[in-house]
């Protein structure tokens, strides 16, 4: 059954835009992200207008028309800008719909590799922070999901930084850290495997043997990432354990990476932290592309 899911998934990145700086930015990374891997690119924008009624259908045909013709020419235009520097056979996609954004990539979600969004931002119609659409698609999303800020994509200072992935100690990070080893071996690039296993500290829990624990969590890590070097020989590994808060551990990791990868809806070791409150507080702090993974 596994295997008949995997092999319905489109070789697609759906990059969402909407004429904000952050999703022209997230367009740039999709671009690349989708040559890297063989994928089309599709570059999907809503021209969605609530009315009370639906998704804005009932409005008059010439507004209806030029809603749809301002859609075209926004996914159009930012076409025009990566084929400039896009591979000359990447395929590009375009597509104006009149569903709302969220759950239009929530659909396409079901089927395609992976979805790209800005980290926030007004609009080309400015009905909306889209700060909003990535939390939603974050959260719900079937298919890995990444964020991208103002300055992120295709930035320099990134260029040969490693892979940075929360390993939380539980199957929901497996996806996670698979994602990480293959996107690091396909970039040439390193990895870091971070495990937090507190979200508090010792002076709030009293007294612990800290040493014990340490131990205890330095080889959880171990066995998750057991395998690895056999399959990703390529890739050289970093792995830090610390007692800290994930989200102060990842974000401060964060500064020598080139992309963040966590995964969602996971369960820390220690004190049972729910990783989707990470992965949500991460993907409006961290500087860097972040990519959500969540088991489909």
């Amino acid at each position: 059954m596994a295997e008949t899911r995997e092999k319905s998934i489109e070789p697609v990145v759906v990059a969402a835009v909407d004429g904000s700086e952050s999703s022209r930015q997230a367009a740039v990374w999709a671009a690349a992200e989708a040559a890297l891997h063989g994928s089309t690119l599709h570059l999907l924008t809503s021209v969605a207008v609530s009315t009370g009624y639906g998704t804005g259908l009932t409005l008059p045909v010439t507004e209806l028309e030029l809603l749809q013709a301002e859609g075209e020419r926004l996914v159009a235009e930012v076409r025009g800008q990566l084929a400039v520097s896009a591979p000359a056979d990447l395929k590009i996609t375009t597509e104006a719909t009149f569903d709302f954004i969220i759950p239009s990539l929530l659909a396409y979600s079901e089927r395609v590799r992976m979805i790209v969004v800005g980290s926030r931002g007004l609009g080309a119609f400015r009905r909306g922070l889209l700060g909003s659409v990535s939390t939603a698609v974050t959260r719900h999303a079937q298919c890995p999901v990444t964020v991208v800020h103002e300055t992120a994509a295709g930035a320099d200072q990134w260029a040969g930084k490693p892979i940075l992935v929360g390993v939380d100690g539980t199957e929901n990070s497996v996806d996670a850290v698979d994602y990480a080893f293959e996107e690091a071996s396909r970039r040439g690039v390193g990895l870091i495997a971070l495990h937090s296993w507190s979200d508090t500290n010792s002076l709030e829990l009293g007294i612990v043997d800290w040493e014990a624990i340490a131990a205890d969590e330095e080889a959880l890590l171990a066995e998750r990432l057991a395998g690895y070097a056999e399959r990703y020989p390529d890739v050289e590994v970093r792995r830090i354990v610390v007692a800290n808060r994930p989200v102060r551990s990842m974000l401060d990791a964060s500064a020598d990476a080139q992309q963040v990868v966590v995964g969602s809806h996971g369960r820390g070791g220690f004190t049972g932290m729910l990783l989707g409150s990470t992965s949500n507080a991460l993907i409006h702090t961290v500087e860097c592309p972040i990519t959500v993974v969540r088991r489909r």
